[in-house]
């Protein structure tokens, strides 16, 4: 909130024409607010993570971003599933085993 305010009276000041000093100092301000800001986000989404680990459902922003085609794709159980009649075919009829001689 300080860091605000200082940036505030340093607008006020460019305005009214202040010294070159303060002129500078405004984007070393605007840079720590966003220090500030980035911590207390990073901070915040550590904490959301704690919370929700180990749940069945986690928020959209927690969840691995990857790719829309990765997200939307067969998980590996999924893809490699069979149904119960190739179940039955497979146990029934194996792949043939040749002996070949050379």
């Amino acid at each position: 909130d300080e860091m605000k305010a200082e940036l505030a009276t340093l607008r006020v000041a460019k305005v009214s024409g202040g010294a070159a000093s303060k002129l500078a100092k405004i984007k070393v301000v605007r840079k720590s607010i966003a220090r500030i800001l980035t911590v207390y986000n990073q901070k915040q989404k550590a904490e959301a993570r704690k919370q929700y680990k180990g749940k069945k459902y986690q928020p959209l922003d927690l969840r691995p971003k990857k790719t829309r085609a990765i997200r939307r794709a067969l998980k590996t159980e999924q893809k490699f599933m069979k149904t119960p009649k190739q179940k039955t075919k497979a146990s029934n009829f194996p792949m043939r085993r040749f002996a070949v001689t050379m």
